[in-house]
């Protein structure tokens, strides 16, 4: 049996359309459920919309639509963005869908009979976009400390959960489990700056909230945000507080929640108190990703400096776009995008590198052997450093791919067909070809190059699939062996340009963005 592999994202907020920097957490998760995959493992992967909340009743009010037709309209947006991004989840889920309303309402009431949920007054200072109560010492120069808008003085009805009972569990579950949240920086900004401090009782109901799902003991109340947001991951794979179902057990705990840097506080501290209060194992990594700027500066609707995946896609392509955003972002730091740095990367990784490198091998193999290659392991003192680059790539990028370096994989990836220009360049097949002599060695130099962009091309699927596609297209192979392999025979299709060099002066000329 292959062994499971559960891996979530966030679930994107439905108040409007998704940014390229809040679609750059999808294609993440893409990458890793797409190699986990290609290793073998039976990956689930999970990802949707979060619906509730009184953003969402503003928006809809704004746009004079009921907040149902509101959300149904932007989910649809969302799902077609992660379609458009070649994207593998293997259920998009929705807080809306009645299975999981109906079975937020008996995780409340589980919690509220065991003791971990009870009845106060809340007074605090909310902010509306984030959903979010902060305490006066969290404010950042008065405003809230995530988005840095304004905060306002509200005092209602409103359940609670006991966080505060959790202290010291998660404090030692995190200590003992150092590669619980990662990276090691976001970790200890959780740990000095939320848990020792000391953790409040969370809200869990609002009475002034009208669109979430009904508490149904006290029909006043409206479950609060993250106690329904986060309990998504566990919903939709069987969880019903009585009723295990075998998804469940095979699915959870999670292997890993792919989230976003701003929103691990919920994840790591509340996220472990609620499955606690369940009796239920907690997900063996959380990642918070870094984000990606424009210009450097965070991308927002109202600074007007935002750019959309579908707007790219439309100049660049998929591939060209997913290879951006998974290379250019580091493991723990923020990544920056505008219009010239994705033309820079096109041109000179895309094009340059592997581009010419498939079309220089598979046109040399056409024309000097009519397409038929073979090993006639001929081979010469340069060829071993070369080879053994080839068969330990899949071994290095498995190794990068294990501890979530992603963008490292792929310079992995590049730094071969670098390598394989450079042979290209140093053994010369256009000179060997002039010679019958060499023609043994000529077709060694060929298979050899066929091989580098064979298993290339099988560990570039999980970050460029339709780039991988074609590569094996070209090279007519079924090959899923990913080392080099001595005894296969090539029979070579047309070589067709992968990429395009972009004349960027043209470019912005026409394009003014």
């Amino acid at each position: 049996m292959k062994k499971s592999y559960y891996i979530s994202t966030a679930i994107a907020y439905t108040s409007g359309k998704p940014h390229i920097g809040n679609t750059y957490e999808i294609v993440l998760a893409d990458a890793i459920a797409r190699f986990k995959r290609y290793q073998g493992y039976d990956v689930y992967f999970q990802t949707g919309t979060d619906e509730h909340g009184i953003k969402i009743e503003e928006k809809a009010k704004e746009a004079n639509v009921s907040p149902k037709e509101f959300v149904d309209s932007v989910a649809k947006e969302i799902r077609t963005i992660w379609d458009l991004m070649n994207t593998s989840y293997d259920r998009f889920v929705r807080t809306t869908d009645s299975h999981h309303e109906k079975v937020v309402q008996h995780i409340f009431k589980k919690m509220y009979e065991n003791g971990d949920i009870y009845k106060g007054e809340y007074k605090g200072l909310y902010c509306t976009p984030c959903e979010s109560f902060w305490t006066e010492s969290q404010l950042v120069d008065g405003k809230c400390p995530d988005c840095g808008r304004e905060v306002s003085l509200q005092t209602e009805e409103a359940y609670f959960f006991r966080l505060s009972k959790y202290q010291d569990r998660l404090e030692k579950y995190i200590e003992e489990h150092p590669d619980f949240i990662q990276p090691v920086s976001r970790k200890n900004e959780m740990i000095n700056n939320f848990i020792k401090p000391g953790l409040q009782d969370l809200c869990v109901s609002r009475t002034s909230l009208k669109w979430g799902i009904p508490v149904d003991f006290d029909d006043k109340h409206v479950v609060y945000v993250w106690l329904d947001a986060l309990t998504n991951y566990i919903t939709n794979i069987g969880y019903d507080v009585e009723n295990e179902t075998e998804e469940f057990k095979k699915r959870w705990p999670a292997d890993l929640h792919l989230i976003g840097k701003d929103i691990i506080r919920f994840h790591s501290i509340y996220w472990p108190c609620f499955l606690w209060s369940l009796g239920l194992e907690l997900p063996k990594k959380i990642f918070g990703h870094p984000w990606l700027l424009m210009n450097d500066d965070k991308m927002s609707k109202s600074r007007g400096n935002v750019i959309y995946a579908d707007d790219l896609v439309k100049e660049f392509g998929v591939d060209a776009v997913r290879f951006y955003l998974l290379h250019e972002i580091p493991f723990s730091s923020d990544g920056n995008i505008t219009y010239e740095l994705v033309i820079d990367r096109i041109n000179g990784e895309l094009a340059n590198v592997l581009g010419n490198l498939v079309q220089r091998t598979i046109s040399m193999g056409n024309k000097y052997f009519e397409g038929h290659i073979s090993n006639k392991k001929v081979q010469e003192t340069i060829d071993s450093q070369f080879l053994a680059h080839i068969s330990s790539l899949n071994r290095v990028v498995s190794e990068k791919m294990e501890e979530l370096q992603i963008s490292d994989a792929i310079t992995e990836i590049f730094q071969l067909l670098r390598l394989s220009n450079k042979y290209i360049d140093e053994t010369m097949p256009w000179v060997l070809a002039k010679e019958d002599s060499k023609q043994d060695r000529l077709e060694t130099v060929l298979y050899h190059l066929l091989e580098s962009i064979r298993v290339s091309a099988l560990l570039l699927e999980s970050f460029m699939p339709e780039t991988s596609q074609k590569m094996l297209e070209q090279l007519n192979t079924n090959c899923k062996i990913s080392t080099f392999e001595e005894n296969l025979s090539y029979h070579l299709g047309s070589p067709s340009p992968l990429f395009q060099r972009i004349d960027k002066e043209k470019f912005f000329l026409e394009n003014v963005k």
